[in-house]
């Protein structure tokens, strides 16, 4: 099968997929560049939280968790890691990304097809909204609510019509990029975690281009934290997630589902 056919097939079958707009790549983009960083400083984490979603917010950490039963919308204190307020969702859900956005907190759920507003400063629930697809990662540009499904993906949201206005599907030198989970929108960029890997993908959110790749590989074993390594092989879903950016600061706050440690990093670019 030749490399035109194979661009025709994508750009047909991701034609038929969107409600509004959709911005096709081909497999013709150059590889993303690597970005290195820095670790600054490891703060401690809860291992309880199963991380879905991290937004820096008051000096403190927004971080919403997952898995049935156990999934929490919290803000933690970022010096011990522990919880200075929280709410529990509905036992049979599974609670996905957060994002801070005009004075609300929106938390996703995974398969529940709902979407919870909260107040940032109370975090009582204001009000739900449906949701047609899965729940991953949502992120904001300041304008509009954007939102991973597990795809190669990235929905684009009003947030007072909660209509779809546009949908960019992303990609890099291999073709669509799939996997996006947690999401953050840094200077004009979507940093995105690429599910069940190592990485954080640098997007460009008007093309969908994987411009760079953060590699974070043997991150957590260098943290000096203790913790049962068995318990963070990847096949137990305790991979890399979460993404929040201090703008004061220029810092990235990364972790992973149950890890002990929270990285503070600055990117060498």
């Amino acid at each position: 099968m030749n490399q035109r056919y194979i661009s025709l097939l994508f750009i047909f079958f991701m034609a038929c997929h969107g409600p509004d707009e959709v911005v096709i790549q081909d497999a013709n983009n150059p590889p993303p560049a690597a970005i290195g960083f820095t670790v600054v400083k490891v703060y401690p984490h809860d291992t309880a939280s199963y991380t879905q979603g991290l937004e820096w917010h008051k000096n403190g950490l927004l971080e919403g968790t997952g898995m049935e039963g156990q999934s929490r919308l919290l803000l933690a204190n970022i010096d011990n890691g522990i919880s200075i307020k929280e709410v529990k969702i509905n036992p049979k859900e599974f609670g996905e990304g957060v994002t801070l956005f005009n004075h609300k907190i929106y938390q996703l759920t995974w398969k529940d097809q709902l979407v919870h507003v909260y107040d940032e400063n109370t975090l009582e629930k204001i009000k739900d909204f449906p949701w047609p697809y899965q729940g991953w990662g949502i992120t904001n540009n300041g304008k509009q609510l954007i939102i991973s499904t597990g795809s190669s993906n990235l929905y684009y949201i009003n947030a007072d019509s909660l209509k779809i206005t546009k949908i960019v599907g992303v990609a890099d030198n291999y073709g669509p990029t799939g996997d996006l989970n947690e999401l953050e929108y840094i200077n004009g960029y979507i940093y995105a975690n690429q599910y069940m890997t190592d990485y954080i993908l640098k997007i460009n959110p008007e093309t969908g281009r994987v411009e760079g790749k953060l590699d974070c590989t043997g991150l957590l074993d260098k943290s000096g934290k203790s913790f049962d390594p068995q318990m963070y092989e990847k096949n137990t879903g305790n991979v890399l997630n979460g993404i929040a950016y201090d703008s004061a600061k220029n810092s990235l706050y990364i972790t992973g589902k149950r890890w002990p440690a929270l990285f503070e990093i600055k990117l060498n670019e």
